[in-house]
């Protein structure tokens, strides 16, 4: 999973950025601090994997991990070049989901870039410039397949999907907000447009908000309601307390965070939007010389869950192995969770499922 982090000018966004991923991407008060996309590969916490460690005592130990790219702050007139416009734009069109970060905090020693916070403006400014963007695209697309469709009825399809996408990027909205048959949904895919990119929206709150009083915040509660629309995810993190944390190791991080009143981290809180909105599943598989969590598409099956691991798995299949994580958890131990039935044997047609710690049978 590849996400590209986004915002406006001093919104939080390399703060963000470091503190996730422990890198040390600069950050300053003052516009395209950021130039070229700082890249963080993040291992993903799972309690299930840690568990998995301490059975097996295995000789590696490897989660599933995730591509956090730090891209420069977008301006009005980014679409034309304005800014680092274009090269930006180039950068958010190679990842999976794109995390918007808008500042909805006030303070005095943070310039922003328009001059005051209200992050539905901000919103507007950065989707605004993708749709232009996006519209460019189409608009090329639709001249070609006009001409096309006049003598080849079979892009009839592909015309009508265009003129809707045209119509919605034209009022300056994202494709996002489309609904679409599965047949249309992969044409669209085949179109790289960056305002169908699934979006997690950040709003960053002041520490004082961090324990969760931001429900009371109208600017959080405003990008709550935008992401509704158009069927995005939103998240609330505090990027100062991030970076606090970020300095701290494990078990200092959860009294820290426990102190605050914090449930969890904002790394946590990113993680799991992500995996909810692309629909992302993780299957483990364990024993003395590695436990090691995969991410999968939910609803793969097991077969190409096995591909995963290695293409001859998938090819020479004959059976999946499988304990759910939690019925292996109350067992004890693989023996005892065959002595109690709940080991059992999958085959070709058997839909992974979250937390299936399983052993690929193959002969090839």
């Amino acid at each position: 999973m590849k996400l590209g982090i986004v915002g406006l000018p001093n919104v939080g966004k390399s703060t963000l950025f470091n503190a996730i991923t422990n890198a040390k991407a600069e950050s300053a008060n003052y516009p395209f601090c950021t130039i070229e996309p700082n890249v963080g590969v993040v291992a993903v916490p799972d309690e299930r994997l840690d568990w998995l460690a301490k059975l097996y005592s295995p000789e590696k130990y490897t989660p599933a991990t995730i591509e956090f790219v730090d891209i420069a702050g977008l301006v009005k007139g980014a679409s034309k070049g304005e800014g680092l416009g274009n090269k930006f734009l180039g950068h958010i069109r190679e990842v999976d989901a794109i995390v918007h970060v808008v500042r909805c905090f006030e303070d005095p020693n943070i310039v922003h870039v328009e001059g005051s916070v209200d992050p539905l403006r901000d919103l507007e400014t950065i989707n605004t410039e993708l749709a232009i963007s996006d519209l460019e695209v189409v608009e090329k697309r639709l001249d070609r397949i006009r001409k096309a469709a006049r003598s080849d009825k079979t892009h009839a399809l592909e015309l009508e999907l265009l003129e809707r996408i045209y119509d919605v990027l034209e009022k300056g909205k994202s494709v996002r907000t489309l609904e679409f048959s599965k047949e249309e949904a992969g044409l669209a895919a085949s179109f790289g447009l960056l305002t169908l990119k699934p979006v997690i929206y950040v709003a960053n709150v002041s520490e004082n908000e961090a324990d969760g009083s931001y429900i009371n915040n109208k600017a959080y509660l405003d990008v709550v309601k935008f992401s509704e629309s158009e069927n995005s995810k939103a998240v609330a993190i505090c990027a100062g307390i991030e970076a606090e944390i970020s300095l701290l190791d494990e078990d200092e991080k959860k009294m820290f965070l426990d102190d605050m009143g914090i449930p969890e981290s904002g790394l946590s809180k990113l993680i799991k939007a992500g995996y909810s909105l692309l629909g992302l599943i993780s299957f483990l598989t364990a024993g003395p010389k590695e436990v090691r969590a995969w991410t999968i598409k939910n609803g793969t099956k097991a077969p190409q869950a096995a591909g995963k691991i290695h293409s001859d798995f998938e090819r020479g299949f004959i059976r999946a192995e499988i304990v759910a994580y939690d019925d292996l958890v109350s067992a004890g131990s693989i023996n005892a969770a065959k002595e109690k039935g709940l080991y059992r044997s999958e085959g070709k047609d058997y839909i992974m499922k979250d937390g299936d710690v399983v052993l690929f049978r193959f002969n090839v």
